[in-house]
């Protein structure tokens, strides 16, 4: 996976008038989430823009508010790739992924954006982007290839997870698919329903009157 490098402001001032301003500023309020569980009370000293959160049972997180420009993040959301982010936030750097992005309903404009601190010990869940490879003995025989599902969510170590979920298709005949259950990654676990059918190659008029011809 590849390194996006970000950096952010703690953002003290929360709410709506808060956020309001934020915005007209072109500067899209986010939250960082993952950090270690730890048990209450917390002895330790907070940055600027972190906040204890209580989970359950006297345990709680260290959620950090701040805010990124919008130029800042384009070629982080917008684009098929899937990065581990660099992310420094006024005193504190760590790597985090994208857990979540809102939008405006109206305008393509970012809302807000979740970000989840990851490490090499705990697994995290991503989607993943698949790209098939070969040519495959069905659409040689005249039929359709069709790519049911674009990503795939996967769960490993973040520095484990690949650019993209390479599948070769050379063996799928005429009328077959690949589904989840067919597939194997080293290191990887693949969250979706083992029945999902990631891609098939579909029976065309001109393969069904090539196949019929055959069999007369």
């Amino acid at each position: 996976m590849k390194t996006f490098q970000l950096v952010g402001t703690p953002r003290t001032e929360l709410g709506k008038k808060a956020v309001k301003a934020l915005r007209k500023q072109d500067l899209i309020p986010a939250i960082l989430n993952g950090g270690a569980v730890f048990n209450l009370p917390y002895t330790g000293k907070l940055n600027e823009g972190e906040k204890i959160v209580e989970i359950a049972n006297n345990q709680a997180v260290i959620v950090t508010d701040f805010s990124v420009p919008s130029n800042a993040v384009r070629k982080l959301v917008y684009t098929p790739e899937i990065f581990a982010v660099e992310l420094t936030i006024g005193k504190k750097k760590v790597m985090a992924v994208v857990k979540d992005l809102q939008f405006h309903p109206v305008e393509d404009k970012i809302l807000h954006m979740d970000f989840l601190e990851v490490n090499d010990k705990k697994p995290i869940v991503m989607e993943v982007p698949v790209s098939l490879e070969g040519h495959s003995e069905g659409v040689k025989a005249g039929g359709k290839l069709s790519l049911n599902m674009r990503k795939l969510k996967v769960k490993a170590i973040y520095t484990k997870i690949p650019e993209k979920l390479v599948i070769n298709i050379d063996n799928l005949g005429l009328g077959k698919t690949i589904q989840v259950g067919d597939l194997h990654f080293d290191g990887l676990e693949i969250m979706n329903a083992k029945s999902t059918i990631v891609c098939a190659v579909k029976l065309t008029r001109a393969a069904k009157s090539a196949t019929a011809t055959k069999t007369e």
